[in-house]
């Protein structure tokens, strides 16, 4: 994202058009090497120079992440689209996520592998340009934003069940979506519209540098969602503590006490001695209402868990490349790059991988979600949705 090619090529393109005899040198590493000293000090990285066996390898890794990205994401819109169970409200952000993160693999990754393995030059033209960092910004911010609000879905889910109406109303999710994907715009529109021009000379290709634009893409596609991310994690963590110290006896309830107790008031209840249906009763409301504060408790727990990982995956995968991003035009100058291409590669393909860790986040952390895999991944699609049924009903009789 915001990085499409070398960032050496940009004085480069200006001395092969202004040099005939340059232009058809053996190598862009050999044009650069007859540029002035102090313009390669100022703005240049040679271009990476793989041998076959390093293009091979790293041609491979990155087609794996990329075709597991593609994978992952299809299985969560697949399983979303088949499965009764998982076809509510609140699932239609993990839907909208999937289709972010598959749009990075199909439109993004494949022009990124071709151009990382030329050693960074950008081959598909000046026109194709804007368009590919079009797609790269609104997809990779589609994503980010999309986990944003997904945190504070599952906030407002777990401290407001009752007035929050968003998971049960498919029409207000969608406009929350809707919200995402132009926010996801308003950074993607601007260098068409004669604000903040893309760099794209011969051989590169990169996102605007200009001052105020940077600061405002790099704030709204990523900052601004992660400082809210941060908070709402907070806030579910806090609640999950506060939850778990109201509700604890000496020591918080385990299911087979309160089962034990339960049996007990029914054996006490057969007796029938004088007085004792007013207590058993009033100990049936007492163990119902520690019940669901257990249930309370556990599902602000995995929340809280959840959020937590997510939070952390995403801030490892995207905040070096964001914080390169950030300062890139103010050390190096709008006209080009001058940081190190293998810097800006390794960083970069460290917030794709974000693309294809979510899918498997959410699996983990969600038993339908990864019962519907394992089904698909084998091949039963039939009665899918009775087994899954019966997943639960079983789940339900051991509670």
């Amino acid at each position: 994202m915001f990085v499409t090619s070398g960032a050496d090529l940009a004085l480069a393109s200006r001395a092969t058009s202004a040099s005939p005899q340059m232009r058809y040198s053996s190598s862009p590493t050999a044009e650069l090497l007859q540029l002035p000293n102090a313009t390669l000090y100022q703005c240049a990285e040679q271009l990476l120079d793989f041998g076959l066996a390093e293009k091979v390898i790293i041609g491979a890794m990155l087609t794996l992440i990329t075709v597991v990205t593609v994978m992952g994401n299809t299985l969560v819109v697949i399983a979303v689209s088949v499965v009764k169970k998982l076809r509510q409200p609140s699932n239609y952000l993990l839907v909208s996520l999937a289709v972010a993160d598959l749009s990075v693999a199909v439109a993004v990754m494949p022009f990124v592998i071709v151009t990382d393995l030329t050693g960074g030059m950008w081959l598909f033209g000046e026109v194709f340009c804007n368009i590919f960092i079009a797609m790269d910004v609104m997809c990779c911010t589609a994503s980010i934003m999309t986990l944003c609000v997904i945190s504070v879905d599952r906030y407002l889910g777990i401290t407001r069940p009752l007035t929050y109406p968003a998971r049960q109303n498919g029409q207000l999710m969608a406009k929350m979506i809707l919200g995402v994907w132009l926010v996801s715009a308003s950074i993607t529109l601007p260098p068409f519209f004669g604000w903040a021009q893309n760099v794209n000379t011969e051989g590169l290709c990169l996102i605007s540098q200009d001052f105020g634009y940077t600061i405002y893409s790099t704030g709204v596609a990523f900052y601004i969602p992660m400082l809210v991310m941060l908070v709402m994690y907070y806030k579910i963590f806090k609640a999950a503590r506060k939850s778990a110290a109201k509700h604890r006896f000496s020591g918080f309830p385990r299911q087979k006490d309160l089962e034990t107790v339960a049996n007990d008031g029914l054996k006490m209840q057969r007796l029938k001695p004088p007085g004792m249906a007013e207590e058993c009763a009033a100990l049936s409301r007492f163990l119902g209402r520690e019940r669901k504060n257990i249930s309370i408790f556990k599902r602000e727990q995995k929340a809280a868990t959840t959020l937590g990982v997510i939070v952390g995956v995403f801030t490892i995968c995207w905040l070096p490349f964001f914080i390169l991003s950030t300062a890139r035009p103010f050390i190096c100058g709008i006209e080009c790059s001058c940081i190190p291409i293998w810097l800006e590669r390794t960083l970069l393909w460290f917030g794709y991988t974000n693309s294809l860790m979510n899918p498997f986040i959410y699996a983990f952390f969600n038993r339908d979600l990864r019962s519907t895999y394992k089904d698909l991944l084998r091949c039963r699609y039939r009665n899918i949705n009775r087994r899954l049924s019966a997943v639960g009903v079983h789940e339900a009789l051991k509670v």
